[in-house]
């Protein structure tokens, strides 16, 4: 009995297994999110890198040109580096003038598009629902629509009695055409079988046209808004080169009367981030107000 008690003892005890323990139930949805973001994004931050990619391209491209003076059909003589642009940018941003031609500009642009798309939606809204308005209305617009911002100049300045009247109205030109053709474009190709359906359902004038006319509409009116703030700010720099005195336009023609060839270039990279940002603005807005559009 003692032997069998002490072999009994004696043997080794069967080797004991680790066991993991299972993730927590919380982080398994949270991976789970985030792959879900990052495979829905997955197109939009392609396109970034891409973008990103191109504007070091250029960057580098420019930077070699005018470090060697490149002259081939176009001389590179006198166009400033990236690297002087960019000690321009700073000695810039220091001081408070090109603040306030930026600023200036800002103001003028916000009161001309403001003032363009508060008339261009409407009277493109009542244009392609009532033929009688649009047959007035559109061989005026047509004659007047070609017309270049920059030839409007005289005639603003003898309009106005302030060159910064004369300035804004050019600047409402410039984007109230885009605007109104958009608007009427999108009127003209709303389905006439939702105005019908509508109807039957007892919809009346104003109805049909809050809820059928407006949000078909709406993707061409926003359209028109993107379009018509790049014309714009065309319109602006035009308006400011010539009759201005304050504002982005006028800081990079001064600097090219005072042959200071890095303010020009710094003007014009201002003008084409001015620009970005209002764009981005009008389509940021746009997603907001039309949620399924950008769903599709």
């Amino acid at each position: 009995m003692e032997a069998v008690a002490l072999r009994s003892t004696a043997e080794p005890e069967p080797p004991r297994t680790a066991t993991l323990a299972p993730p927590s139930a919380s982080s398994q949805p949270t991976t789970g999110r985030t792959r879900r973001w990052l495979r829905l994004h997955h197109g939009e931050f392609r396109a970034a890198l891409i973008g990103l990619a191109s504007l070091i391209l250029f960057v580098a491209l420019w930077q070699y040109l005018t470090a060697n003076r490149v002259t081939f059909y176009v001389r590179f003589l006198n166009i400033p580096t990236p690297m002087d642009v960019v000690g321009r940018a700073v000695i810039a941003l220091h001081n408070p003038v090109f603040g306030d031609h930026v600023l200036i500009s800002c103001r003028r642009i916000l009161f001309g598009f403001l003032l363009a798309g508060g008339v261009a939606v409407p009277l493109g809204l009542l244009m392609g629902r009532y033929h009688l308005l649009r047959e007035i209305a559109f061989p005026i617009c047509e004659v007047l629509r070609p017309i270049p911002a920059i030839a409007w100049v005289p005639m603003a300045i003898m309009l106005w009695p302030t060159n910064e009247g004369s300035i804004i109205f050019i600047t409402f030109l410039g984007s109230f055409f885009p605007i109104l053709i958009n608007t009427l474009q999108g009127m003209v190709q709303v389905d006439p079988v939702l105005v019908r359906a509508a109807r039957c359902l007892g919809a009346r004038e104003i109805a049909v046209f809050r809820e059928v006319y407006l949000p078909a509409s709406l993707p061409q009116i926003f359209t028109g808004l993107t379009v018509g703030m790049g014309v714009a700010w065309v319109s602006l720099i035009a308006a400011e080169m010539i009759s201005g005195q304050f504002g982005i336009g006028y800081f990079t023609w001064e600097a090219y009367s005072l042959v200071q060839y890095p303010d020009i270039a710094l003007g014009m990279i201002t003008i084409g981030l001015l620009g970005l940002g209002s764009s981005f603005a009008i389509r940021l807005v746009g997603r907001l107000v039309m949620p399924w559009a950008s769903a599709r």
